[in-house]
């Protein structure tokens, strides 16, 4: 495979198809001309409605305006994501994103609020005092917000956001946005995928009634169709529904509620979770469960009957196999989006897979010709960060205490990966988390999952016993006021959006 790549080949629209479209042709479009094929017939998953912070730099990257996007895809501002009878069925936590508290050397914040906990009630931890020094979850709770880098007059950082957004006028938007880049889109249902006889490669596609699509590198952009990395090429799937045994979701889109919350919900039931995700023009909702546990109608009645708003159309079922794609590089195939592999949305994760696949792409995009190397690091790469985020996501369902399902019951005691066995074992023992540079999430999100499901620590980090008990009380209890007085003095949600968007 030594030809020089010159023509890439996206087959597949949708956000998977239309992120990596804009990102290659901003970054290497004077090098290479890119394609996208997409077809009118085929139905897109679309109901990838909220993402985490990284997506802001990659609309930057791009050269799409914040305004802009928020305007064209009916966009809210997401803070975090509130996790409601994950614990147990009354209890609410919240992973608020970016900060909580001071950043300290060597050891982070929640082992000075640990100490705190200890002298203030020593038989108990009240695992919610936690976010009191958390600016995003304060502002989210309050249904606040402004874009602030720093909380004023201090070194503190201000709030990280993302979004929740219409995933289908998302990928509408970038198609326009990517031709303007020079993408050239053909409508087309793809008939044939050809492979080449010496290599094993894909040398081009047959579309209905047009001409054939040559290429050099293909990225499959399908979805749970896979049809170019699993179709045509049998890569084979690596499946993990014994550690994350939901299967299905059902989804429905509702009427707005009457006020914004810039947060996600995700709400614990009998079998399964549900998703509450508010846009300016409607709220997403799904039921994401296990049909071993509980049947389709039985899940399109639960979720009807937990709406905080009039259903807009009939709800609809989505089957699902979570696992990741063996190779997610194969010969002269990238598989990007739903293509490379399925996690459930319970950390609103899928966008941003596609982003650092396309991202990582273009750091190993291959010159003269595609190297066996590269594309061994390429799926090192890949593999090794999915399994990171896996691991995070199975950690919400182990750590539950409830017990009012054999659903619930069962997640408590299914065996874990080591990896992830061994994090939880290290946090109980020494509140102590390790993560790797390039995982996606941080030591301060496992701790917010941690003790937000009852893994509170046996022990802090002894660089804390540096300070005084008066000490350790003055920084509590300063941090607690300038982050609350920042937030007294942040505008709503709501008219933050109606200034910044010029809303109506």
């Amino acid at each position: 495979m030594n030809k020089k790549i010159e023509k890439v080949v996206i087959v597949g629209g949708g956000t998977a198809g239309w992120m990596s479209a804009s990102l290659l042709a901003k970054v290497l479009g004077k090098s290479i001309s890119i394609e996208l094929v997409e077809s009118d017939r085929v139905n897109t998953i679309g109901v990838g409605e909220a993402s985490i912070p990284p997506i802001t730099h990659f609309n930057q990257a791009i050269g799409v305006d914040e305004a802009t996007f928020m305007k064209a895809t009916k966009a809210t501002i997401k803070l975090g994501i509130e996790f409601n009878g994950w614990n147990q069925i009354d209890d609410s936590y919240m992973h608020a994103f970016g900060n909580i508290g001071k950043t300290f050397p060597f050891c982070d914040f929640h082992h000075f609020w640990l100490k705190s906990q200890k002298n203030d009630s020593p038989n108990k931890i009240d695992p919610k005092q936690y976010w009191d020094y958390s600016l995003n979850y304060l502002a989210a709770k309050s249904n606040k917000f402004a874009p602030i880098k720093a909380i004023p007059n201090t070194n503190l950082p201000g709030m990280a956001h993302a979004y929740h957004f219409d995933a289908g006028l998302y990928a509408q938007f970038l198609s326009e946005h990517a031709q303007t880049l020079g993408v050239k889109r053909t409508e087309g249902h793809v008939k044939q995928v050809h492979l080449c006889k010496q290599t094993g490669a894909v040398s081009h596609l047959d579309i209905e009634g047009q001409e054939s699509i040559f290429g050099d590198l293909f990225i499959d952009c399908t979805g749970l169709h896979a049809l170019l990395i699993e179709k045509a090429l049998g890569t084979g799937f690596e499946d993990w529904s014994h550690w994350l045994p939901c299967n299905s979701a059902v989804a429905v889109a509702s009427e707005s509620s009457a006020e914004l919350e810039p947060y996600t919900r995700s709400s614990a039931q009998s079998v399964g979770w549900q998703w509450h995700i508010p846009l300016q023009h409607r709220t997403g909702n799904g039921l994401v469960y296990s049909d071993k546990h509980l049947s389709d109608e039985q899940a399109k009645a639960n979720l009807l009957a937990n709406l905080t708003g009039k259903a807009i159309g009939e709800p609809r079922v989505i089957k699902f196999r979570t696992g990741r794609r063996r190779k997610v590089w194969q010969k002269n195939v990238v598989s990007i989006g739903l293509s490379s592999g399925f996690l459930e949305p319970l950390e609103s994760t899928s966008i941003h897979l596609i982003q650092t696949a396309v991202i990582r792409l273009v750091k190993f995009f291959p010159h003269l010709g595609i190297d066996e190397h590269e594309v061994a690091q390429f799926n090192a790469l890949s593999q090794q960060e999915l399994e990171g985020i896996r691991d995070f996501i199975i950690l919400h369902y182990k750590l539950n205490q409830r017990d009012d399902s054999d659903f619930w019951r069962a997640c408590q005691r299914m065996d874990i990966p080591g990896s992830l066995a061994h994090k939880i074992a290290l946090f109980k023992a020494t509140g102590k988390v390790h993560c790797a540079p390039d995982d996606l999430f941080t030591p301060v999100a496992w701790q917010q999952v941690m003790i937000g499901q009852g893994n509170i620590p046996n022990d802090y980090h002894a660089l804390v016993d540096g300070l005084s008990d008066d000490q350790l009380d003055d920084l509590m209890s300063s941090l607690k006021t300038l982050i609350t007085t920042t937030v007294e003095k942040l505008p709503s949600h709501q008219a933050y959006l109606t200034k910044a968007l010029d809303l109506k």
